[in-house]
């Protein structure tokens, strides 16, 4: 497996994989200051290594165990463990719509994360039919497996249900931010089509 650093020169130095990342998948590295006066609730560091188009962070912890875990912060306030290093959420990043497949969790819920996930890929499969491609050709740049996404589901699931009290993010005045479990289990408005 890649380190973060051989994985962070690479999305650097092959442009159409750092575009693509960019673009399809929310993850720019150009945007390392979203969220660069946040750290863990415990004191601890967060190194921030990419955002997102909303105003959203990734960051890298400190090693633990010889992996740095990821933490996502959104600009609304939540945040929490995404996956146990930088393959493993860059396989979650490009494999799965992680932020809303979250948003519409039921406060945690696999099945209902299952249900959304689904959902959500429908819809990107109509609005987005090259994504199978551009998958497939992130993971071939950064030697990433493309997993199914159930598969993509449980890990998020589990990762994100282990970030109390560790990977808990606040602010630099101590405020905590919300967990990355969002409450609903479908849009209110409609549901899902």
């Amino acid at each position: 497996m890649a380190s973060n650093d051989h994985l962070l020169d690479l999305i650097q130095s092959i442009l159409d994989i750092h575009g693509l990342l960019r673009a399809s998948f929310e993850f720019d590295i150009e945007r390392k200051e979203c969220g660069a006066s946040l750290r863990l609730a415990s004191g601890a560091p967060l190194e921030p290594i990419a955002g997102d188009f909303t105003g959203g962070a990734y960051f890298l912890c400190a090693e633990e165990g010889g992996r740095r875990p990821v933490v996502f912060a959104t600009s609304e306030g939540e945040g929490g463990l995404i996956a146990d290093d930088l393959a493993d959420a860059l396989e979650i990043i490009i494999g799965l719509e992680r932020q809303d497949c979250l948003r519409f969790s039921g406060g945690g819920d696999v099945e209902v994360m299952q249900a959304s996930a689904w959902h959500l890929e429908r819809y990107l499969a109509r609005d987005h039919p090259e994504i199978a491609e551009e998958r497939a050709r992130v993971a071939a740049a950064l030697s990433l497996r493309v997993l199914p996404v159930p598969d993509l589901v449980i890990r998020l699931q589990a990762a994100a249900s282990r970030t109390e009290p560790h990977y808990v993010v606040a602010t630099d005045d101590g405020d905590l931010y919300d967990p990355l479990f969002g409450e609903y289990s479908a849009p209110r408005h409609g549901g899902w089509r």
